[in-house]
């Protein structure tokens, strides 16, 4: 969700323009999304981390510092920087970064940290979450930075997962987790969209359908002309899934047991677990045997996701896992976060070739269904992936498009050397040819110069052309295209300018 950065203001007692009564300054109290916000601001240092150009004409992105004491200021900046460059500088953001500015803003905490076990440390500027007040200063302190931040990021001073799409996004300093859950809560804050994850309950946006026949993304497929299988389901079924978050105990195991139905192909298993570092901390067994689960390396106590794929059908009847802890030092930090078991038809009724586009279930924490357009191809499905489905990419070009003009800046001046020539000059946004960084993706800007309707053909694709001072009206349009974007309707992927002679320069 963007941030709103329309504040009213008055200096004294009476109505704003939105007719909410303020009695205080700027510096105490304003309106954010039409609701009086009886809250302060609390003292900010603004931190440029990485520009690509004025913000009026980018999207802002800001990382406030939550739980990080005054000295350690260099800390948050440093991990702030460590987000920013993981988020722009690999695939998930790198084509769009010319789209966006990163900001840091550091207020200091009282403690160091964010607190465990339901209970927040005490933050001077930033009591951030559990409390709707709380919510109203996050979003209020980035309105008062104006078009420096139209998403909020809080950053939480800790080393484990963790992170929370919304009104404004959190992640941690995970060294393992903290950016790939920023990419995923980012992606719902820019994009709006849902989840394509099992067990959720918000599925929508350009990523997810609830019927078959209302695919928004058949233009991705590679077959379009094949009608009989352009709106086919891949076959597959959730017969278990759970979020236990439980402390594991070397007492009792964690046990669950589920129904197949035995008509399945293959079968995979899924859980996520955190405070096991080490593979002799832990037995997974399936139908009691040894899964040989294996941490990631160098996880130490964060979480992580683990898959186990099988080539082999499930039998039909009652299967069970268990997570048996062996190492009892550990008790009170090992956890089981989640657990979920996913069968699958045969290759010809469910492909799950990287990159195949279809439509693919998803079941929801009610076992509803709803379909997303690639297996394991996106990061709205799974955090562990570095890329957006192109799906998801296209919504991120479209929805940033929505809010920037290709054009930065038109300038139009009286000739240096032919004084009765006008200069005319378009500044692009740094896409394609004007990029800084290049990118792998097809890109290219396309430049129309024409004057009283008539195109002018010697002016093609140049950004500063002089033109005579006869009278009449000149204009200039610009379309940039990317394989990235196959379709776009509203045409955001284009922009004009157009100015009237009507006397010579002096």
């Amino acid at each position: 969700m963007e941030c709103s950065n329309d504040l009213s203001f008055v200096g004294q007692s009476g109505l704003n323009l939105n007719g909410f009564e303020t009695q205080v300054s700027f510096e105490d109290q304003g309106v954010l999304h039409g609701i009086l916000l009886d809250v302060p601001v609390p003292p900010l240092e603004v931190v440029s981390l990485l520009q690509s150009g004025p913000s009026d004409n980018r999207i802002d992105l800001a990382f406030f510092s939550d739980g990080y004491t005054m000295r350690e200021r260099d800390k948050f900046l440093d991990d702030a920087m460590r987000l920013v460059t993981d988020l722009s500088a690999n695939q998930t953001f790198a084509t769009v970064r010319p789209l966006l500015n990163f900001w840091a803003v550091f207020s200091p905490s009282q403690e160091s940290g964010v607190g465990v076990n339901g209970k927040a440390k005490r933050c001077l500027s930033y009591p951030w979450a559990y409390t709707q007040t709380n919510s109203d200063v996050a979003l209020m302190t980035c309105a008062s930075l104006g078009n420096k931040c139209n998403y909020a990021i809080l950053l939480g001073n800790d080393p484990l997962y963790g992170g929370l799409g919304g009104e404004y996004t959190t992640t941690t300093a995970s060294l393992a987790n903290g950016a790939l859950v920023l990419r995923h809560e980012i992606g719902h804050s820019i994009i709006d969209v849902g989840e394509e994850y099992d067990g959720g309950y918000a599925y929508f946006g350009v990523n997810a359908v609830h019927n078959l026949s209302d695919m928004t993304w058949t233009h991705w497929l590679e077959h379009q002309e094949d009608d009989a299988n352009m709106f086919r389901a891949e076959r597959s079924v959730m017969p278990m899934q759970a979020y236990p978050w439980t402390l594991l105990n070397t007492t009792q195991p964690w046990t669950i047991s589920f129904l197949s139905s035995g008509n399945y192909a293959r079968h995979l298993i899924k859980f996520s677990l955190s405070g096991l570092p080490d593979r002799d901390d832990l037995v997974v067994l399936f139908d009691r045997v040894d899964l040989r689960w294996t941490p990631r390396k160098d996880i130490g106590v964060d979480r992580w996701h683990y898959d186990v794929y099988e080539d082999t059908t499930l039998s039909a009847g009652v299967h069970e896992i268990s997570f048996v802890l062996k190492n009892n030092a550990l008790e009170g930090n090992a956890q089981l976060c989640s657990v979920e078991v996913l069968e699958y038809g045969t290759e010809a009724e469910f492909n799950a070739t990287l990159g195949h586009y279809s439509m693919f279930p998803t079941f929801s924490m009610d076992n509803d269904t709803s379909y997303r357009p690639t297996n394991d191809d996106c990061l709205m499905r799974s955090v562990t992936k570095p890329n957006f489905c192109k799906v998801c990419l296209e919504g991120l070009w479209l929805s940033l498009l929505k809010r920037i003009d290709l054009i930065d800046n038109f300038k139009i001046m009286c000739g240096r050397d032919r004084r009765r020539t006008f200069e005319v000059e378009v500044d692009l946004v740094p896409l394609a040819e004007f990029r800084e960084h290049s990118v792998s993706s097809e890109e290219s800007y396309s430049i129309a110069w024409s004057k009283d309707g008539k195109v002018l053909l010697q002016f093609a694709n140049m950004t500063h052309v002089d033109v005579s001072d006869e009278v009449g009206t000149y204009h200039v349009d610009v379309r940039f295209s990317t394989e990235e974007v196959c379709v776009d309707e509203d045409g955001l992927l284009g922009a004009s300018r157009s100015f009237t002679v009507t006397e010579a320069c002096p």
